[in-house]
């Protein structure tokens, strides 16, 4: 069986060192991509486990009742680094306190200025975590058709050679088609893998910023009630 299985190696290889350069070259292309994709599908989904995580622990942080001004110091002491469901409360407290500050002031005007600070560095985020997932979906939508143009091309190579050999046989053909048939293959090993991805991770952006969105609005109702406390 090993035997068997280290021949059908040797004869892909020989396939493939003897295959047009138009189909090595399309191969090759199939090849990185499929590559790239894979280094992009393991990368998003550990920041994606790394991201809910993190969320996780904020959450838990947060509502446990204890001081949001403590707590707004000692995140803010790292403000460069923070990513998240962080980064949005640091963005909002900083915003109200800045506002909070100001006389003649009105609580729904405090309101609306942290709004629009949370909303940034929730597009932040969002442009962060939205990072590669175009490539993915390139990837996916395309590398079927440049293994097609791959099958076609070698096909097409195959034809023209049994065209010139006097006697037609299967033998003489059979080289064309399946280095067709590899393309059309490696065409679909980069294509559903990053389709796969792009559609789970796109699923998982909408979820985190769902849930940063529902954090946002119950943060911004409890600086809302503090700002009507402290104008009050």
């Amino acid at each position: 069986m090993n035997l068997t299985a280290s021949n059908e190696g040797l004869a892909l290889i020989n396939i493939l060192s003897h295959a047009s350069f138009v189909v090595q070259l399309v191969m090759l292309l199939l090849l990185a991509a499929s590559l790239v994709s894979w280094t992009m599908i393991f990368r998003k989904w550990a920041a994606f486990k790394l991201a809910a995580r993190a969320a996780e622990r904020f959450e838990s942080r947060f509502w446990s009742g204890g001081n949001l001004n403590q707590m707004f110091r000692e995140l803010s002491q790292n403000e460069d680094t923070l990513s998240g469901m962080d980064s949005v409360f640091v963005s909002g407290f900083k915003e109200y306190a800045r506002l909070e500050k100001q006389k003649n002031i009105q609580p729904t005007e405090i309101l609306e200025g942290v709004q629009r600070a949370m909303r940034v560095a929730l597009t932040r985020e969002l442009d962060y975590m939205e990072t590669h997932l175009s490539f993915l979906a390139t990837v996916g939508s395309t590398s079927p058709y440049v293994g097609l143009f791959g099958t076609v091309w070698g096909i097409m190579h195959s034809f023209q050679g049994l065209s010139m050999a006097q006697q037609a046989t299967i033998a003489s053909v059979a080289p064309g088609i399946a280095e067709a048939l590899i393309a059309t293959a490696m065409g679909l090993f980069a294509a559903i893998p990053a389709v796969i991805a792009y559609n789970r991770y796109s699923n998982d952006v909408e979820r985190l910023v769902t849930r940063y969105e529902i954090f946002m609005e119950e943060f911004a109702s409890i600086l809302h009630r503090q700002a009507f406390m402290s104008k009050a």
